[in-house]
């Protein structure tokens, strides 16, 4: 059954965006949402088949209305949630 990251060959997307951008991050919270997958992922919190099953897992709705680190930080959020590290909601919203 397909997620809503696979879109190949689905209809009423639009063109693809292939201008190249220079900039890995466009606000600090991106930067730090990295950081902070790369920190959780390295004391084994979760791994990294883990973390991609979390951002497919997204229902379809929010996951188009995020850019690409909400969904990271979504599934962050929801990894350490479902692991007990954190209480549901403890870590809010990213500031954009």
């Amino acid at each position: 059954m397909a997620r809503i990251n696979d879109v190949g060959g689905t209809q009423g997307f639009g063109a693809i965006d292939t201008t190249d951008d220079p900039e890995p991050f466009h606000a600090d919270w991106e930067a730090r949402v990295v950081g902070l997958f790369n920190a959780l992922r390295a004391q084994g919190i979760f791994n990294t088949n883990e973390f991609r099953d979390a951002i497919e897992a997204i229902p379809p709705v929010a996951y188009l209305s995020m850019s690409y680190y909400e969904r990271w930080f979504t599934a962050i959020t929801t990894l350490l949630e479902r692991k007990g590290v954190i209480a549901p909601g403890e870590l809010g919203e990213p500031d954009a």
